[in-house]
Order: structure tokens, then sequence, then C-alpha cells
């Protein structure tokens, strides 16, 4: 099940019907109030919320979500305005998985959303990695910088997994994004961007260990 939050109509029914036609179970809503009583009885397996809502916005909803332990957990994918960099940013670092800018096209969506479902399908155990301060356990999900636990959004654990997996090699942007999203970079995607600036101020001291490759992509490691 997928559930959608979205209050401008035609968008709400183009992307139903387009996740019904691609297989997909799905419910748009119009209004939180309406999302929150289907959460009561169905935890979906995937959430699409609008940024801009009635009643409440998507913002306040996602924060709402990452705080229960009933939803922490649940992939979520933003839908904001183009341009809107602060709404993406501050998306990503309250636990977005993902962000769509209107106007978005439908099939993009859609292979995001089957992206976001295949990698959140289930992690193989996987050794932990350690990198000086920084230590990440694929299998426990769980991250810490100094002893510390550090909370990353899903796609945020991903791309750090992936960085550490092929520590001391360049990753280019292209390799990231189809690893991660499933899909290939068109030269104007900041995706990736936006995630790595997010990863490392929610690592600390152990950010600087993202290196940035000029015009290329980025690295992690190699020397620590």
């Amino acid at each position: 099940m997928i559930y959608l939050v979205e209050d401008d109509n035609s968008i709400r029914e183009l992307v139903a019907y387009t996740l019904h036609s691609a297989g997909f179970v799905a419910e748009g809503f119009e209004r939180p109030s309406a999302f929150w009583d289907a959460m009561e009885n169905e935890i979906p397996s995937l959430i699409l919320l609008d940024v801009m809502l009635p009643e409440e916005d998507g913002i306040s909803i996602l924060k709402k979500l990452r705080s229960s332990v009933k939803t922490k957990k649940v992939p979520i994918i933003l839908l904001t305005a183009r341009g809107s960099e602060y709404d993406k940013v501050i998306g990503l670092d309250n636990g977005a998985d993902d962000y769509v800018a209107k106007p978005f096209g439908m099939m993009e969506l859609l292979a995001r959303v089957k992206a976001l479902l295949r990698r959140t399908e289930g992690e193989a155990e996987v050794a932990e990695h350690v990198l000086g301060e920084l230590c990440v356990s694929p299998s426990r999900h769980e991250v810490t910088v100094e002893g510390k636990e550090v909370t990353l959004t899903l796609k945020e654990f991903e791309l750090l997994s992936l960085l550490l997996e092929n520590k001391g090699r360049v990753m280019t942007r292209d390799q990231l994004l189809n690893s991660i999203w499933g899909y290939g970079f068109d030269g104007e995607n900041r995706t990736i961007d936006v995630h790595i600036r997010t990863l490392r101020q929610k690592l600390g001291s152990c950010g600087q260990y993202i290196e940035t490759v000029r015009g290329i992509g980025y690295k992690i490691g190699g020397n620590q």
C-alpha cells in the first residue's frame, strides 16, 4: 500500500492512476486528518508527502512520522515546489528519504518509488565499517560517531554505507544515483549534493571523512 498526501486533486488523481497502472495499491488523501485516520488502520509501504498542505504542513507530518516507533522507518518521498531548496534540505534533515520537485513527470516519480521500495526490501548481513571515530553497522542499521549514536535517513545511511564499501575510491554522482536511487545523473539533479551536505552535518567531526572530488563526485577515507 502506498499513501499519497496531496491537496491538489488533479495531481493526486494522476499519481494514484499511475501507481495503480503500475500494479501498486495506492490511496490518496486531500487532508492530513484523513491521512492520520488511515494510519490508525494500516501502515503503508511508502508515503508520498506534499510539503504545502492545509491543516498541517508536510514537514510537520514528516517529523511526527519519524518520531514514532511504528512509522520511523517507513520510506517517505517529499513532493516539493521546484527551486525550494529550503524545503528539500529541511525535509531531508528531518528524515525524508528522497524528494521530487513539482512539476514532475509520472515516469520519474514511478522510477523513484520503485527504486526506494527495492532498496527497503531488506539488507544483507555486512560486517561493520569502522573509520576513525566513525562506526557503521549495516546489520543493525546503526551509526555512531565517537561512541554516540547518530540518526540518519534511509538514503543517508545507504549513501554512507556505499561510500564506505568503496573506501578510497571516487564514486561519481551517476554511480551513486544509479546504485541508491535507481536512475542516472542528468547534469542538473542535486539529490546527491543535498544528501552529502546533510550527511556531513549529522556526522559532525567525522563529516570531514567525506571528500568532494571536484567535477567527478565523492569518496570517503583512504588514509584514515
